[in-house]
């Protein structure tokens, strides 16, 4: 392989050049493709480095005639902001007619980008048409790409933003003042004015409790994407229509639906569908407009590539 055949995406770069309405396209796309057998991907493989430290790997195709290739990312703890944590790392994209790698792209940013585009494509299946009021918990990078990439799928009149610190939140807020956003500080409160909430954070507890969550109302689970951590209760899970993005996924390793099954307040057949299987119409999601709907994003590979694909061939062209 020579320098010249492999096409470089740095953070900049993919920052430029993939856009949240793309993104959520191609991800729609890779989603359906993914419940339609269409895509091949392994679990999500993890290999821990000691306290905070954690490398792993996520390999899949788009098809067997398709790209494909992997994802290796290092989660890091990032030491000079404690409770956060740090994606680095690469998406390495194979050409299918001769096996060749043909792309490398920053994985940090395409996880940034992608992953809201994931639960913009979750949000505009599963909430309500009038929805109007979103809720973002949590402060960090991913309360950035979420709150660009949902008004794309809904025009919410009110974005409320909650963070442990309220300053913080304040800070976002007027980064965002065409959203009419505002800091709260009453979890409780915000949640139950909401109509589309998006839990995007580090908590290893529950921070959104089932309770204060009004009928109706989409939620996506965005924050924990392993067993352990959760950042909602069992009631909220109880009380959902759950859609996961992969059933064999969230089985593996969505905590929230994790900790109520071992709980035995719910079983396997709690998740209704694949966001996928809804996208295709197999599987309704929302059945009226008082269901409360949970969609747990994990992350695929599939999407990771989708993006990076979706890169590469807008270069060629």
């Amino acid at each position: 392989m020579k320098r010249d055949e492999l096409t470089i995406f740095d953070s900049e770069a993919v920052r430029e050049r993939l856009s949240y309405a793309d993104c959520i396209r191609v991800v729609r796309e890779a989603m359906m493709a993914l419940s339609a057998g269409e895509t091949r991907q392994l679990l999500r493989t993890m290999l821990s480095l000691g306290q905070g430290r954690t490398f792993a790997q996520m390999p899949g195709a788009l098809g067997e005639r398709d790209m494909f290739g992997t994802k290796t990312i290092s989660v890091f703890a990032d030491p000079n902001l404690p409770g956060l944590r740090r994606h680095r790392g690469l998406v390495v994209l194979f050409e299918p007619e001769e096996g060749r790698p043909v792309c490398v792209a920053d994985a940090e940013e395409i996880t940034h980008i992608r992953t809201a585009a994931a639960t913009a494509v979750a949000t505009d299946a599963l909430a309500r048409p009038d929805a109007r009021t979103l809720l973002i918990v949590g402060t960090g990078g991913q309360a950035h790409t979420h709150l660009k990439a949902l008004p794309l799928v809904r025009d919410f009149d009110r974005v409320l933003i909650w963070g442990r610190s309220l300053e913080k939140a304040d800070a976002l807020a007027t980064e965002y003042p065409h959203l009419n956003a505002e800091a709260v500080a009453d979890l409780r409160a915000a949640a139950g004015e909401a109509d589309v909430i998006c839990t995007l954070t580090t908590a290893s507890q529950p921070v959104l409790l089932g309770e204060w969550v009004k009928p109706g109302t989409h939620v996506n689970l965005v924050g924990s994407s392993g067993p352990g951590p959760v950042e909602v209760d069992s009631a909220l899970v109880v009380n959902s229509r759950y859609v996961a993005d992969s059933r064999a996924s969230a089985l593996d390793a969505a905590a929230e639906f994790l900790v109520a099954k071992e709980q035995d307040l719910i079983d396997d057949a709690h998740i209704v569908a694949e966001i996928g299987e809804v996208l295709l119409g197999r599987v309704p999601g929302r059945r009226s407009e008082w269901d409360i709907t949970v969609y747990k994003s994990l992350g695929h590979a599939v999407q990771d590539l989708a993006a990076a694909a979706h890169l590469y061939r807008s270069s060629l062209a």
